[in-house]
């Protein structure tokens, strides 16, 4: 069972295929999704990476973050949120996981806080039909009806769906498809809906109810800074050697 990732999400376009034809899709970016930390059998009773994401000014911090994100050697996050994982699936702290952690083709469980509507009717919460709009009814038209019985049982059941507050729920969409990746920007697009608003935060993980792709990459996709400074050296190094003799034979 590999990690998932934290997006945030941009908003929604849509893509053509080589046929012609349009897939409506969500746009999400990851930012700078970093491993802060991980949980173990033996410490905490079981295996989990914790991830953070964005951006989070230190004076907002508590001393316990600022302790915890100075451990892992990572800027303050905006967002943090924990990922069961299987033991052979932990990703070094500090490294940053990529948007090719998911592959093209594959489907993703999104989960997100839907966007809050307030207080809303029955009609609009529960999808509910209204009463008539004729013979007798005045003014109550968009109203539920009854809500119990009269004398047995002489009361409303708990749970009844009744108008009250509506959104700011945790939803989570099943299957959806990844359709592209761009690895430079740090770019997933997902077909279809995801739940929240423009620049909610959104967690994407592998579908439970889908069989993994072959070709995803295991325990994940990722790169470290260390590797990175260490490969960008070699590469800058012969630039000045090679346009030295160049100038001396000019001279």
């Amino acid at each position: 069972m590999r990690s998932g990732v934290i997006a945030q999400k941009v908003g929604m376009t849509r893509v053509f295929t080589d046929a012609g034809e349009h897939i409506p899709v969500t746009v999400l970016r990851l930012a700078q999704c970093q491993v802060l930390g991980h949980r173990t059998k033996d410490k905490n009773g079981y295996v989990a990476l914790q991830l953070g994401s964005g951006t989070r000014r230190v004076s907002r911090l508590t001393k316990a973050d600022r302790g915890n994100f100075a451990i892992a050697k990572v800027e303050p996050k905006a967002k943090v949120v924990e990922f069961r994982v299987s033991d052979d699936a932990l990703i070094p702290v500090g490294a940053e996981i990529t948007a090719d952690h998911f592959v093209v083709g594959q489907f993703v469980d999104v989960t997100g806080t839907s966007i809050g509507k307030g207080f809303a009717g029955g009609m609009k919460r529960w999808n509910f039909g209204g009463l008539r709009a004729t013979h007798g009814v005045s003014i109550s038209h968009r109203s539920i009806g009854s809500t119990g019985g009269r004398q047995d049982p002489g009361k409303t059941f708990k749970n009844k769906k009744m108008p009250g507050h509506m959104g700011v729920d945790r939803v989570t969409t099943l299957n959806l498809k990844v359709v592209q990746t761009d690895i430079e920007r740090g770019l997933i697009l997902v077909e279809g809906a995801v739940p929240g608003a423009k620049g909610g935060w959104i967690t994407v993980r592998d579908a439970v109810k889908k069989a993994l792709p072959k070709e995803a990459p295991k325990p994940g996709k990722f790169r470290e800074g260390a590797a990175e400074t260490k490969a960008a050296a070699p590469a800058e190094t012969p630039a000045p050697a090679a346009e030295a003799p160049a100038e001396e034979k000019g001279a």
